[in-house]
């Protein structure tokens, strides 16, 4: 079924499952995944169960989901949830296997704070915060007191600030040239 919505063609799709050995993946995906990703992908499905199915077109080929597919293998899963993309052409098929990872890189950051606090909040309830992605030392900073503003001017002064002279190459302490 599709409906438009606001000029967007929405494609209600259905779950449906595919053995392994049916899938075909796609020769010439870009994406490259590492051992160590697939470790962290197939902890994840093991986790959280298999959230994120496969998308594939009408001959089985991956579309989206090459990963997930590697991590299924290793967890030696006879099948996975796939969703079928009738209805892309030749030419958005391709594009979409690129654009599926790429757009996930592009322009995107961390609130760093927030992350932190989500990550504390889940080491309180005794989580694996590997099973994110995340490792504990990654925004986890530890607690500590920075000091009063006066105890902190003496450890500036304790501390040197070199800098070396592109024109010379010799090394001066920024501290003696104030």
């Amino acid at each position: 079924m599709t409906v438009i919505k606001q000029g967007v063609t929405i494609y209600y799709m259905q779950i449906t499952e595919t053995t392994v050995d049916q899938l075909i993946n796609y020769a010439n995906n870009a994406k490259i995944h590492n051992d160590k990703q697939v470790d962290m992908l197939a902890a994840s499905i093991k986790e959280f169960g298999f959230n994120n199915p496969i998308l594939i077109d009408d001959k089985n080929t991956i579309i989206a989901g090459h990963g997930r597919l590697m991590a299924a293998k290793k967890l030696s899963l006879d099948k996975v949830p796939t969703i079928k993309l009738s209805h892309l052409s030749d030419a958005q098929r391709k594009a979409y296997i690129l654009a599926d990872n790429r757009l996930a890189e592009v322009e995107t950051s961390w609130d760093d704070d927030l992350v932190s606090l989500e990550l504390k909040a889940l080491q309180e309830l005794n989580f694996d915060i590997d099973l994110t992605g995340f490792d504990d030392d990654d925004f986890i900073t530890p607690d500590f007191n920075a000091g009063t503003e006066d105890e902190q001017g003496k450890l500036d002064e304790l501390d040197p600030q070199y800098i070396d002279c592109p024109h010379c190459g010799k090394e001066f302490d920024l501290r003696e040239q104030a």
